[in-house]
Formats: structure tokens, C-alpha cells, sequence
């Protein structure tokens, strides 16, 4: 149960692992920062435990483009899931994807964005955890193929050392971390603002 939200299921959000420039589509793999990287899509619980991850784009990716196509987005589009995830700006607001308002009103609105601010901030600690686990993931010398299947074996490891309830290594202060993005917001057309709006109303007033 994510507090102050109602329904929400989850969060989203995307971070780079750097990798060494691939000899084929080298430019595909340079993100917004100019290095190379796979752009990993990671969505968690509130048992910190990640419950999907999406590691086989390029860094140049945009983070709305991989929930976009990713098979979840379809599945919630579906009407498969009962609930909503939370993200950030650098998604589009849909029915089943809450973002903050991007220029919340005093009241109702800036309550609203806090409490999204604040749950969407574990998510960034569960990400420094998978990250400060598996040193490996500061940068992977290896094809972007084989780094793909190596970020999703941390990422099973990672649950299961979670589960186990073993101790983390120190956690890095993921605020300065060069490898996490908060890209603008996204340009397609934003069709879950009445949802939020009403989420908004019924329990941030």
C-alpha cells in the first residue's frame, strides 16, 4: 500500500547503466548526458521489491517511449490491471500513469504533487540499492545484448535479497547520481488528467 494513494499499484521510473560503446548503432546507445547506456525501466512495490523491469532499449531512448511500448502499458491499457502507477514528469499522464501537475495550483494540487514526490522517492532508494548490490552496474564492458541480461539477473538477485531481508551495502545519494534522468515532460497528449483531477479531489482536499 503506497500512502495517500489509493489504488496505486506501483512506480516507475527509468535509469541508465553505462556501457562501453557497441560496435554497431554505436549512436543509438549515447543518452541525453553524451555516454553510453542502456535506459532500464524499472517499476517496484511497497515491499521495495521490483515487480517488472524493461532493460533492452538504448540510451537515446526517451523514458514515455519505452512505458509506451513496453508490454505492461499494453496490458494496463487492456483493462488487465486494477490500479495505477505513479511517475514522473518525463511520463505522460494517463489513466493508469499518475504524474504531478506541471504547475500545480496552491492547495489540493501541491498536496497532490508532494505526496508523489514523496512515495516515487523509494523508488530512486530501491534503484541505488539494485545499483550499491552490483557494483558491476557503474558499467558493463559487454555488448549491450549481454548487458541487457545481466541488469535483469541483478535485478532477480536483488529481489531475492530483499525478500531475504539481507543487509544493503551502503546506499549512494541517488540525488547526485550522473546516471539518474529527470527528463522533460513528454509531448503526446495527456488523457488521464481527469482521473488525476479527481484523485486530487477525493483525497488531497
Amino acid at each position: 500500500l503506497f500512502s495517500g494513494f489509493p489504488g496505486v499499484i506501483g512506480c516507475t521510473d527509468g535509469t541508465h547503466i553505462p556501457v562501453i560503446a557497441p560496435p554497431v548503432n554505436e549512436g543509438d546507445y549515447v543518452n541525453r548526458k553524451s555516454f553510453h547506456s542502456i535506459n532500464v525501466q524499472i517499476i517496484y512495490d511497497a515491499a521495495n521489491i521490483i515487480t517488472n523491469v524493461e532493460a533492452k532499449w538504448p540510451g537515446s531512448v526517451h523514458d514515455s517511449q519505452i512505458f509506451r511500448e513496453c508490454t505492461l502499458s499494453t496490458k494496463f491499457g487492456h483493462g488487465e490491471f486494477t490500479g495505477y502507477l505513479l511517475g514522473d514528469r518525463g511520463y505522460p499522464c494517463l489513466p493508469y500513469l499518475l504524474t504531478p501537475y506541471p504547475d500545480p495550483e496552491p492547495g489540493p494540487q501541491q498536496r497532490y504533487n508532494l505526496a508523489n514526490c514523496r512515495t516515487r522517492a523509494r523508488i530512486e532508494m530501491t534503484i541505488g540499492m539494485l545499483k550499491a548490490r552490483f557494483q558491476c552496474l557503474q558499467r558493463l564492458r559487454v555488448t549491450p545484448e549481454r548487458a541487457c541480461d545481466i541488469i535483469v539477473a541483478c535485478v532477480i538477485l536483488h529481489n531475492i535479497a530483499t525478500i531475504r531481508g539481507e543487509h544493503c551495502p551502503s546506499e549512494p545519494n541517488i540525488s547526485s547520481d550522473p546516471n539518474h534522468e529527470h527528463p522533460d515532460p513528454p509531448t503526446d497528449i495527456q488523457d488521464g488528467s481527469a482521473v488525476r483531477d479527481t484523485i486530487c479531489h477525493n483525497h488531497f482536499f
